[in-house]
């Protein structure tokens, strides 16, 4: 590591607002918004523990993709509370590098767990006398395992990578968190910055592949349920796909519209807005949308919630 990078104590994240009150509502945006993604993926957590209905192979991987998702939310959302609330922009560089990782990690293994939900659904729909053999409990187990290391690796050559670089262009990052491509644009090697664009290169091609799998087993999966005579069987094969393809879509065009839009159009307000999009609102709206269309979740949820409220008044009844 370079003397320039190495003896950089702290970066400046960009300020939501300059304005006092602007910056404490943001903190109350933010607040309520990670509060609603804790309270939602918790619940979610908490229905696939407890009700042995959903101990199938996609209630664990629900219970794996609401751990990324609040793993996203507790990334960027507390720090960026912290600096509204003091009004301050800095971020050691300690914790900016455990920032990206983390980030990196969890998007990374969220974008895996989806491709293997998509799977999941493809089995269940196309190839039903197979489901228990090709997801087995074994087999679903080693999968999210091959999920989280992929993410795991991907994050650390990321980072490793990213912050070896030699830093001589200030320490401003254009975002609200530590985001590997604002770092980037503080590096001052010409080989170091080609070496980390063949690392994102080769990593958007087996992306890419994951989006061409989910794509091609989609259309399997549509033309097997329209095959399906009756209209109840029907109904019950698209409630269960279009939550997993709801959740691929917000997350899939929220980052490529954040990494892929044309410069012409950049501007600080709007990588500010899109950065939200991609690293805020998915991991808050994934538990919503699988708990509106999963019936089998909401009964889940439902019968939770009765038994909570129906202990807490007998509770009540009690003391009283």
């Amino acid at each position: 590591m370079s003397n320039s990078s190495s003896s950089m104590a702290q970066f400046l994240l960009l300020a939501f607002a300059d304005r006092r009150e602007l910056q404490l509502l943001h903190f109350w945006l933010f607040l309520a918004i990670s509060l609603a993604a804790l309270l939602a993926n918790g619940l979610i957590l908490s229905a696939v523990a407890c009700d042995h209905h959903l101990h199938t192979p996609m209630g664990f991987f629900l219970l794996n993709l609401s751990l990324t998702d609040l793993g996203c939310i507790c990334t960027t959302v507390p720090k960026a509370m912290h600096n509204s609330l003091w009004d301050t922009t800095t971020i050691s560089y300690t914790g900016c590098a455990a920032q990206a990782f983390l980030l990196v990690f969890f998007i990374g293994t969220e974008f895996s767990l989806l491709t293997i939900m998509c799977y999941d659904r493809y089995v269940a729909i196309c190839k039903p006398l197979h489901y228990g053999t090709l997801l087995g409990s074994r087999a679903c187990a080693h999968m999210a395992a091959a999920a989280w290391a992929t993410g795991f690796l991907y994050s650390l050559l990321h980072t490793a990578s990213t912050f070896s670089l030699p830093l001589c262009q200030g320490n401003a990052l254009g975002q609200f968190f530590c985001e590997i491509p604002q770092i980037l644009k503080l590096s001052c090697s010409h080989s170091g910055y080609l070496r980390e664009l063949g690392l994102i290169v080769v990593i958007a091609c087996l992306m890419f592949g994951c989006f061409v799998f989910i794509v091609f087993s989609y259309v399997q999966i549509f033309r097997a349920v329209l095959r399906i005579p009756s209209q109840q069987g029907r109904h019950k094969a698209f409630s269960t796909c279009l939550p997993h393809l709801a959740v691929v879509s917000i997350v899939i065009s929220t980052a490529a519209f954040a990494y892929l839009k044309p410069l012409s159009i950049s501007s600080p307000s709007l990588d500010l807005a899109l950065s939200v999009l991609y690293s805020v609102v998915p991991p808050t709206l994934n538990p919503f949308i699988y708990s509106l269309r999963n019936q089998e979740l909401k009964d889940a949820l439902r019968k939770m919630m009765t038994g909570y409220f129906s202990g807490a008044t007998k509770c009540q009844v009690s003391h009283a």
